[in-house]
Formats: structure tokens, sequence, C-alpha cells
């Protein structure tokens, strides 16, 4: 992505929280394919939304998504509407048995955060079958998907393997470089690392590749000191990592091979032990996306079609195809590029943290070298 392209990007996500993005398909389209029988006849604002997000360990769900989503939903209701909450754990069984809880509890529409997206579609096909329609938020599940919105999955990993082929310059194939995927459980890692590949590919040497079972810090941790041990410390110039959070057990293994200088490292979702470990030069890059314009997204279309079973005409959607269904209402949400020279006007300018809460007393001093206060 150039810079132009990059500095319109940040603009959308960084401006009100009401998304407009160009639209591929009509809202009328949109509405036919959100139709079902709880939702054929119009609401009032007394309704009961369904909310499964996938696990806790990531700091985003609790922090951003639940609350948000909550808070939304009561402005768009006058405070009557109601959500029902649980959190899977990283346990797709568990949210198997979590979504016969909702289809139990009647709700009016549920938004589901997939911990396997194809686990789930028996679950999403009882929850149509029972009248509720269901809206993937963040990962794209199979089954009878009513609607969908998250972020451009595949922009994500060239935003990382961009930013990683910035940080070699001239070193991109002096070494080995270790991609460090997500769980094979979630869509959205295939397509960081599709995307990934398209920029890294020819570009550099990869040593090794892992697919991190359930995203886990400390599988990425034992996977690094695999690699570490299979390249040579002196001879990994690089690691892609598709998130923070396995950034962090990545680093820490390369410092527990005693290695001074680190390679570039990247990352995604702008964690603040992220933020902390780039503005003290440990990792390279985040990618930075607007969890409150995701999250904002998906309260207005749970809403809308829980009350009249279509999409609010102001979401200009796109439409997306899964494994299981084919043009799926959509709107995707853009993203940016986090490096020590943007920190103050991303997460801080949109409130995700306070310059107090990055520039703890261990990071004073970064943080006055890159001017942030």
């Amino acid at each position: 992505m150039n810079t132009r392209m990059r500095r319109a990007a940040f603009a959308v996500a960084a401006g009100a929280m009401a998304v407009s993005l160009a639209a591929c398909g009509s809202a009328k389209e949109s509405g036919d394919k959100a139709d079902s029988p709880k939702s054929s006849a119009p609401k009032g604002d007394d309704i009961t939304v369904g909310l499964l997000l996938p696990e806790n360990q990531t700091a985003r769900y609790e922090k951003f998504d639940k609350p948000i989503i909550e808070k939304q939903i009561s402005q768009l209701t006058n405070g009557k509407g109601k959500v029902e909450y649980l959190n899977a754990k990283q346990d797709a069984t568990l949210q198997s048995q979590q979504i016969d809880t909702m289809i139990t509890k009647k709700v009016d529409v549920l938004i589901l955060d997939a911990v396997d997206f194809k686990a789930v579609a028996q679950g999403v096909k009882k929850a149509k079958e029972a009248g509720i329609p269901v809206v993937a938020y963040d990962r794209l599940a199979e089954g009878p998907i009513a609607a969908y919105t998250s972020f451009d999955n595949e922009e994500v990993g060239k935003t990382q393997g961009e930013a990683l082929l910035k940080a070699l310059g001239g070193k991109a194939k002096s070494g080995k470089v270790v991609m460090m995927n997500g769980s094979v459980t979630d869509p959205n890692a295939a397509q960081f690392k599709k995307g990934a590949h398209e920029v890294l590919d020819g570009k550099v040497n990869v040593g090794k590749e892992y697919d991190t079972k359930e995203w886990k810090p400390e599988n990425a941790n034992a996977n690094m000191e695999g690699a570490i041990s299979a390249l040579g410390k002196d001879k990994i110039v690089g690691v892609y990592s598709a998130n923070d959070g396995m950034a962090g057990g990545i680093i820490t293994a390369l410092k527990g091979a005693g290695i001074k200088t680190l390679p570039p490292v990247t990352g995604q979702d702008a964690e603040l032990a992220g933020v902390q470990r780039i503005i003290a030069g440990e990792q390279y890059m985040s990618v930075f996306k607007s969890y409150p314009q995701e999250a904002e997204t998906v309260a207005k279309m749970a809403v809308s079609i829980a009350k009249t079973g279509k999409i609010d005409s102001s979401l200009n959607t796109s439409t997306v195809d899964s494994g299981t269904e084919k043009g799926i209402p959509s709107v995707i949400v853009p993203v940016v590029s986090l490096t020590k020279d943007n920190v103050s006007d991303t997460v801080v300018k949109q409130g995700y943290y306070t310059v107090g809460e990055i520039c703890t007393a261990k990071y004073k001093a970064a943080c006055a070298k890159i001017g942030l206060k």
C-alpha cells in the first residue's frame, strides 16, 4: 500500500465511527440476505442481542469489543436493548454449547466471533432454523451467516510484509526469515498468511514457517526456540509474527537465545505490551485496527437486522463468500501500519491508551526519545 493509500485508510479509521465504504452490493440485497422467520415482522427497541466472543487472552476483546458493542446497542435501542454475553475462552466445543444457550434464551440476533470457523457451522444452522440471524464478527464463520464485518485481512498480511521488507532493507536476503502464522482454525489467519506471502515471496528466504496452535504466545515461543535451534541465532534476519501476543513470545525466545540486537518482528492488534515493545525498539511494528469502528458497525448491523430483518441502508456493503455461502453482505474496515513514528496519531489519538499507560517508568526514556509525552 503506498503512502497516499495509507493516509486515506487512516483518515477513514480515525474519523467518525459510522462506516461509509464503497459499495459493491445494494442495501436491498443485504436486506434480502438477512431476512429470517423471526425478523420478518418489525420489532421495537426491546430486543436481546447475543454476543459470543472467542477468547480472553488477547486484550482487545474485553477492553474494546465487548464494552463498545454493549454501549452502541444501548444507544441504538434507547437503552432498552439487552446483551447476553459469553466468551468461549478458545474452546470450540464450549462455543457450540454457548450457541445452544443463546437459542434457548431466544435472543433476537446473534453476533458471533468464531473460535473455529468450520466447527461452528452447525451451530449457525441451528440458530437460523430457530429464527435467529447470525452476524459474523471479525472472523467469517461458515454456515448460513446473515452478515459479516471485519478488516481487510489480506491487506493486514500485506501491511505486515511490507513493513518487514522496509525494516530489512538491503539485508532482506542476507539470512533467514521465520514466519509465525496464526491458528489454522481461524480463517483470518489464512488470509493474513496469504497477504504476507504475496509481499515476501521471492524477496526473502523463509527458513522456518509455523501455524501457531490457538495463537498462544507460549506456542509461538516454543516454535521460535525450535527455529533458532534449527537455523542458528546468527542466521535469522527477521520474523513475521501474525499478532502482538505471539510477537511477545517470539521476542522472549530471541532474548533467551542471547541475541543482543533483535531482528525486526512484526505484529498486529496494537496491544499495550506490543506498543511498549515498539517504543522500546524490541518489536518493529504492529497493525492498528479501529476496533471501535468495527464494533460499532457490527452493533448497527445486528440491531437493524433484529428490528427490521434488513441491514441499515447507511452501511454500504460489499459481499464476501465463505466456504458454504455466497454473497454474504459485508462491511470491511481499513487498517494502518503502526510504528514508533505514529503511536501518537493512532492509539493515543483514538483513545486506546493514554500516554501515561504507555509511558510507565520502564518506558519513560524511550517515550521521551520519540517525543511521546
